[in-house]
């Protein structure tokens, strides 16, 4: 019976998770094509199985895009923006309201620029 109870807890706990709605934007899924083509030179499988990888990692912004950080360059465009690392590429994001907005993927030796 206790631990009945203690998975109602857990479920009430964990059952108020929000849901939220991932866009992507128009430059955000021009650089996935160019990730794409990019990687694809060398072996199309690999450009393949990055992409489909790289969209289960955004996929699973819609439980609790808050836990990714915020970005440094945040300070130089008044924004707050966040950003997933997958690899070695940024995600950079921005939440507003119940949803996340995907706005650009690039090489993450590289800073973001609005």
């Amino acid at each position: 019976m206790a631990g009945v109870r203690r998975q109602r807890l857990f479920s009430r706990i964990s059952g108020v998770t929000k849901k939220y709605n991932v866009s992507i934007t128009q430059n955000a899924q021009q650089d996935l094509e160019q990730i794409y083509y990019y990687i694809a030179e060398n072996n199309p499988k690999n450009a393949a199985d990055f992409i489909v990888e790289l969209e289960k990692k955004v996929d699973l912004l819609s439980l609790f895009p808050q836990r990714h950080p915020l970005i440094r360059e945040n300070e130089f465009y008044g924004t707050e923006y966040r950003h997933l690392i997958y690899k070695d590429y940024r995600v950079i994001y921005r939440i507003a309201g119940d949803s996340v907005y995907i706005l650009r993927v690039f090489h993450g030796s590289k800073l973001f620029d609005e």
